[in-house]
């Protein structure tokens, strides 16, 4: 992974001694909370219902054990002994008090970390494939142009004040892992003709109060105009994104408002008069940084395939967990291993500083010292021999994250909600627990199969609700809570924003709904191979209106 250069060093440990001067002032009362908010939020620290949080970068969502290890340090140190990680491959800590902050972010600058541009108007952490550099169906690992971006962006004169946050996400499989076209700038990786690496540029996408699905502005990005393309579309936001109002202040409005084509011949002006400026990428420098994310040298271990056959047959469980957690790795003699923060009746996304520890062991010992974040709220181990799973597996049984639910309907995205969200209408999190102790047997999950559920607590949608396959949006009614359920939602290559399926349900009515839903799609469904997505885009909204409406429905 990428390592920090003097400047990043410095650069780092100067700002957290800024912040440091900020929140001593703030504590002296010589700062208002309205020109300190503006501080806290450049150094990732927000305000919620109940105490301060602050908000970790991740960049591309790649870690070493080194620093999962400091994250545990100041899990223990500074919180209440755990983490939340987040739909932006981030980390937030939810407790932490004002007066240690800046401790933290001294701790964390000793192991290249920081929270910077994890908030505000300004382009926030680059997100990239989870799978990045391992993936088996992979044309090019996508984590050095997120690394060229985050350096780009990372305090840009230009692009520090937007109109409002931005966020761009990279990927470079076939399979979109990294919801690109939910995103401000979304680019997927390609060949063309030639054999030249270059990029499929998508804007406009994004979530909240008005979701929409990316367009393709352009169809080869050449590798060497990265850099002069993105500032074109940013700068064309910069000047005529809405900052009259900021729920229409997003790119996406702009694309909406403005037409794709106009949009798009806008960018491409802007591009003309940079294209052969000092963004052009020179080769050598995207050599150096691709340099630091080579794939470990990884020996060949032929014997895992009998030992793995031997332990499959000798324990069922574990044969569950391999079938549905470990994904195909480039090199045959190896596995991807996700490590589900979805454990029957937990809470989505929190992991201990024990079991931060632990993580960080297993990497060590058995992954090259790498560990992933997923946008999906989980933990991968990117290069894991087949020969080693039996043992990391045990690893992840000691601590209660050995969940054999990837991609299944327990592995719930969820927001933190109205336990802490200052925004939320709605609690995410009993309702994540009740659902996933719904359904939370083996059999009962390995017979629905593939299916995603995400929730968000309000209409800001970090639960990603808009791409779950069923996607739950809390609301507020008349001072009560309400689930607004909508259906066929998905983040991939076929991307698609979930329909409203009809009024919303109280909180002790959302799982029988769910479970109605579920036994809806397995009475339609052609045969177990066909997903809950594939069956709901076949046969549209209908039946499932009719299950949980009735006859009122059936008119409707």
């Amino acid at each position: 992974m990428y390592r920090y250069d003097e400047f990043d060093h410095a650069f780092v440990s100067e700002r957290v001694e800024q912040f440091r001067d900020q929140v001593q002032r703030r504590l002296a009362g010589e700062l208002a909370e309205d020109a300190f908010k503006p501080l806290r939020l450049m150094n990732g620290v927000y305000l919620q219902l109940h105490a301060y949080m602050l908000r970790i970068a991740i960049p591309y969502g790649t870690l070493s054990a080194r620093q999962m290890r400091m994250l545990a340090h100041i899990a223990r140190t500074y919180d209440r002994g755990y983490g939340h990680f987040t739909t932006r491959q981030n980390l937030q800590f939810n407790w932490p008090k004002l007066s240690e902050i800046p401790d933290a972010l001294a701790d964390l600058a000793s192991v290249e970390m920081h929270a910077l541009q994890t908030s505000g108007n300004c382009i926030r952490n680059v997100t990239a494939d989870h799978f990045a550099g391992a993936a088996a169906d992979e044309i090019a690992d996508p984590r050095p142009y997120a690394e060229i971006l985050r350096q780009w962006s990372s305090v840009h004169p230009e692009f520090s004040f937007l109109p409002r946050k931005f966020k761009i996400a990279v990927t470079g499989a076939e399979r979109d892992r990294a919801a690109i076209q939910v995103h401000d700038i979304g680019l997927h990786l390609k060949k063309n003709d030639k054999g030249e690496i270059g990029f499929a540029v998508y804007v406009g996408g994004g979530q909240g109060r008005t979701p929409m699905i990316a367009k393709l502005i352009r169809d080869f990005l050449p590798e060497e105009d990265l850099l002069s393309y993105t500032t074109a579309i940013v700068r064309v936001y910069n000047l005529h994104g809405r900052r009259d109002n900021k729920y229409k202040a997003r790119i996406k409005i702009l694309v909406h408002e403005t037409g794709a084509e106009e949009l798009t011949r806008q960018v491409e002006a802007e591009f003309a008069s940079l294209r052969d400026s000092e963004l052009k990428l020179p080769e050598q420098d995207v050599e150096a940084i691709t340099s630091y994310f080579a794939l470990p040298d990884l020996p060949q271990r032929a014997e895992g395939w009998e030992n793995l056959a031997r332990w499959k047959k000798a324990d069922p469980a574990f044969a569950r967990w391999v079938q549905q957690n470990v994904q195909p790795h480039k090199n045959p003699d190896y596995g991807m291993v996700t490590i589900s923060l979805k454990p029957i009746g937990g809470i989505p996304g929190d992991a201990t500083d024990a079991q931060m520890d632990a993580i960080a062991d297993l990497a060590v010992e058995y992954a090259f010292d790498e560990i992933r974040v997923s946008h999906e709220q989980n933990l991968i181990l990117p290069h894991v021999a087949l020969a080693d799973l039996e043992a990391v597996y045990r690893g992840l049984v000691a601590i209660d994250l050995a969940e054999a639910n990837a991609g299944l309907i327990t592995d719930i995205i969820a927001c933190p909600g109205l336990d802490y969200c200052a925004l939320a209408n709605a609690r995410s999190i009993p309702l994540a627990q009740e659902i996933s102790r719904r359904f939370g047997s083996a059999e009962r999950q390995a017979e629905i199969g593939e299916l995603k559920i995400k929730i968000s607590g309000c209409i800001n949608a970090c639960g990603h609700h808009h791409v779950g396959h069923i996607g739950l949006l809390g609301v507020e009614k008349k001072g009560a809570e309400l689930y607004q359920i909508t259906l066929g939602g998905s983040g991939d290559e076929h991307t698609s924003i979930g329909e409203i399926i009809g009024r919303g349900f109280e909180p002790d009515r959302v799982t029988d709904a769910i479970e109605t839903i579920v036994d809806t799609y397995l009475g339609l469904r052609l045969d177990p191979s066909e997903i809950f997505l594939a069956a709901y885009r076949r046969v549209g909204p209908q039946p499932f209106k009719t299950a949980l409406y009735g006859a009122a429905a059936e008119a409707a």
